[in-house]
Protein backbone atom coordinates (compact mmCIF):
# COMPACT_ATOMS: atom_id res chain seq x y z
CA UNK A 1 0.00 0.00 0.00
CA UNK A 2 1.46 3.51 -0.73
CA UNK A 3 -0.36 6.75 0.75
CA UNK A 4 -0.56 10.33 -0.90
CA UNK A 5 -0.99 13.24 1.68
CA UNK A 6 -1.02 17.51 0.81
CA UNK A 7 1.44 19.24 3.18
CA UNK A 8 -0.33 22.35 2.56
CA UNK A 9 -0.27 24.81 5.46
CA UNK A 10 -0.54 22.18 8.00
CA UNK A 11 2.23 22.39 10.61
CA UNK A 12 5.53 19.71 10.21
CA UNK A 13 3.59 18.28 14.22
CA UNK A 14 0.32 18.27 12.19
CA UNK A 15 1.93 16.31 9.07
CA UNK A 16 3.54 13.93 11.19
CA UNK A 17 0.42 12.91 13.28
CA UNK A 18 -1.11 11.79 10.02
CA UNK A 19 1.30 10.15 8.86
CA UNK A 20 1.89 7.91 12.58
CA UNK A 21 -2.03 7.56 12.58
CA UNK A 22 -1.28 5.84 9.23
CA UNK A 23 1.27 4.13 10.16
CA UNK A 24 3.34 5.84 7.55
CA UNK A 25 7.34 5.15 7.94
CA UNK A 26 8.59 6.67 5.17
CA UNK A 27 7.63 9.81 3.50
CA UNK A 28 8.72 10.27 0.09
CA UNK A 29 8.90 14.14 -1.47
CA UNK A 30 7.22 14.19 -5.34
CA UNK A 31 8.03 18.15 -5.72
CA UNK A 32 9.94 18.93 -8.15
CA UNK A 33 11.62 21.44 -5.89
CA UNK A 34 11.19 20.31 -2.22
CA UNK A 35 10.60 24.11 -1.26
CA UNK A 36 8.13 26.29 0.24
CA UNK A 37 8.67 30.11 0.43
CA UNK A 38 5.43 30.33 2.33
CA UNK A 39 5.60 26.91 4.81
CA UNK A 40 9.39 26.54 5.20
CA UNK A 41 8.70 23.79 7.73
CA UNK A 42 8.35 21.39 4.46
CA UNK A 43 11.68 22.26 3.36
CA UNK A 44 14.21 19.51 2.14
CA UNK A 45 16.55 21.06 4.53
CA UNK A 46 13.98 21.02 7.37
CA UNK A 47 11.58 18.38 6.91
CA UNK A 48 13.41 15.33 7.72
CA UNK A 49 14.61 16.22 10.94
CA UNK A 50 11.26 16.20 12.60
CA UNK A 51 10.43 13.07 10.89
CA UNK A 52 13.43 11.44 12.03
CA UNK A 53 12.63 12.41 15.41
CA UNK A 54 9.13 10.62 15.22
CA UNK A 55 10.84 7.54 13.61
CA UNK A 56 9.82 8.29 9.79
CA UNK A 57 12.17 8.80 6.95
CA UNK A 58 12.52 10.83 4.13
CA UNK A 59 13.45 10.74 0.54
CA UNK A 60 12.80 13.14 -2.35
CA UNK A 61 12.14 11.56 -5.78
CA UNK A 62 12.37 14.46 -8.49
CA UNK A 63 11.85 12.01 -11.21
CA UNK A 64 7.97 11.90 -9.70
CA UNK A 65 7.96 15.44 -9.06
CA UNK A 66 5.48 18.12 -10.70
CA UNK A 67 5.57 21.40 -12.69
CA UNK A 68 6.21 19.36 -16.18
CA UNK A 69 6.10 21.75 -19.03
CA UNK A 70 5.82 21.14 -22.70
CA UNK A 71 8.35 21.78 -24.79
CA UNK A 72 8.08 23.97 -27.99
CA UNK A 73 8.82 21.58 -30.15
CA UNK A 74 6.74 18.41 -28.47
CA UNK A 75 3.67 16.92 -30.54
CA UNK A 76 0.27 17.31 -29.88
CA UNK A 77 -0.29 15.74 -26.31
CA UNK A 78 -2.13 12.46 -26.52
CA UNK A 79 -3.46 13.09 -23.20
CA UNK A 80 -6.72 14.85 -24.20
CA UNK A 81 -8.73 14.42 -21.44
CA UNK A 82 -7.25 16.88 -19.48
CA UNK A 83 -8.15 20.43 -19.43
CA UNK A 84 -5.36 21.47 -17.80
CA UNK A 85 -1.85 21.99 -19.22
CA UNK A 86 -0.59 21.44 -16.18
CA UNK A 87 -2.04 18.33 -15.85
CA UNK A 88 -1.86 17.16 -19.80
CA UNK A 89 1.64 18.02 -19.15
CA UNK A 90 2.40 16.00 -16.27
CA UNK A 91 0.20 13.31 -17.89
CA UNK A 92 2.96 13.81 -21.10
CA UNK A 93 5.87 13.08 -18.83
CA UNK A 94 4.07 10.42 -17.02
CA UNK A 95 4.72 8.43 -20.59
CA UNK A 96 8.25 8.91 -20.50
CA UNK A 97 11.57 6.59 -19.28
CA UNK A 98 12.37 8.87 -16.58
CA UNK A 99 8.55 8.97 -14.86
CA UNK A 100 9.01 5.23 -15.08
CA UNK A 101 12.13 4.98 -13.18
CA UNK A 102 11.28 7.40 -10.35
CA UNK A 103 7.93 5.17 -10.40
CA UNK A 104 10.23 1.73 -10.09
CA UNK A 105 12.05 3.63 -7.30
CA UNK A 106 9.28 4.17 -5.42
CA UNK A 107 7.77 0.83 -5.73
CA UNK A 108 11.11 -0.74 -4.40
CA UNK A 109 11.18 1.21 -1.62
CA UNK A 110 7.35 0.65 -0.79
CA UNK A 111 8.92 -3.00 -0.33
CA UNK A 112 10.21 -2.13 2.77
CA UNK A 113 8.54 0.31 3.97
CA UNK A 114 4.88 1.96 4.31
CA UNK A 115 5.20 5.11 1.86
CA UNK A 116 3.13 8.10 1.63
CA UNK A 117 4.35 10.36 -1.36
CA UNK A 118 3.96 14.05 -0.60
CA UNK A 119 3.08 17.14 -2.41
CA UNK A 120 2.24 20.91 -1.51
CA UNK A 121 -1.56 20.44 -2.82
CA UNK A 122 -3.65 19.78 0.24
CA UNK A 123 -6.56 17.68 -1.99
CA UNK A 124 -4.83 14.88 -4.28
CA UNK A 125 -7.64 15.74 -6.89
CA UNK A 126 -5.67 19.00 -7.86
CA UNK A 127 -2.50 17.43 -7.81
CA UNK A 128 -0.22 15.39 -9.82
CA UNK A 129 -0.16 12.26 -6.97
CA UNK A 130 -3.41 11.64 -9.00
CA UNK A 131 -1.54 10.96 -12.15
CA UNK A 132 1.42 8.75 -9.94
CA UNK A 133 -1.69 6.62 -8.34
CA UNK A 134 -3.05 6.33 -11.50
CA UNK A 135 -0.02 4.21 -12.56
CA UNK A 136 0.15 2.67 -9.21
CA UNK A 137 -3.32 1.61 -9.29
CA UNK A 138 -2.89 0.19 -12.90
CA UNK A 139 0.06 -1.83 -11.45
CA UNK A 140 -2.18 -3.29 -8.73
CA UNK A 141 -0.88 -1.24 -6.21
CA UNK A 142 -2.98 -0.43 -3.12
CA UNK A 143 -3.16 3.93 -2.84
CA UNK A 144 -5.02 5.41 -0.35
CA UNK A 145 -5.23 9.25 0.25
CA UNK A 146 -4.84 11.06 3.48
CA UNK A 147 -6.75 13.73 3.85
CA UNK A 148 -7.66 14.92 7.47
CA UNK A 149 -7.41 13.05 11.02
CA UNK A 150 -9.61 9.93 11.08
CA UNK A 151 -9.99 10.80 7.21
CA UNK A 152 -8.14 8.43 4.45
CA UNK A 153 -9.90 7.65 1.18
CA UNK A 154 -9.37 5.04 -1.51
CA UNK A 155 -7.80 5.90 -4.59
CA UNK A 156 -9.56 4.82 -7.67
CA UNK A 157 -8.54 5.20 -11.33
CA UNK A 158 -9.38 8.68 -12.67
CA UNK A 159 -12.44 8.29 -14.81
CA UNK A 160 -10.96 7.96 -18.91
CA UNK A 161 -7.64 6.91 -17.73
CA UNK A 162 -6.79 4.23 -19.94
CA UNK A 163 -3.79 1.47 -18.92
CA UNK A 164 -1.56 0.61 -22.15
CA UNK A 165 -0.07 -2.56 -22.93
CA UNK A 166 3.05 -0.79 -22.53
CA UNK A 167 2.61 0.41 -18.59
CA UNK A 168 1.46 3.88 -19.61
CA UNK A 169 -1.84 5.33 -19.16
CA UNK A 170 -3.60 7.43 -21.82
CA UNK A 171 -6.07 9.86 -20.85
CA UNK A 172 -7.69 10.16 -24.26
CA UNK A 173 -11.47 11.51 -25.13
CA UNK A 174 -13.01 15.06 -24.93
CA UNK A 175 -12.68 16.15 -21.35
CA UNK A 176 -15.92 15.27 -19.34
CA UNK A 177 -16.97 17.57 -16.06
CA UNK A 178 -13.98 18.47 -13.75
CA UNK A 179 -10.77 17.37 -14.90
CA UNK A 180 -9.49 20.47 -14.33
Amino acid sequence: MIYTIGHSTRTAPELIALLRQAGVDLLVDVRSVPRSRTNPQFNTDTLPQPLAEAGIGYRHIRALGGLRHKPKDAPPSPNTLWRSDPFRNYADYAMTEPFRDGLVELRGLANDHVCAIMCAEAVWWRCHRRIVADYLLAEGVDVRHIMAPGKIEPARLTPGALPQPDGTILYAGEPVGSLL
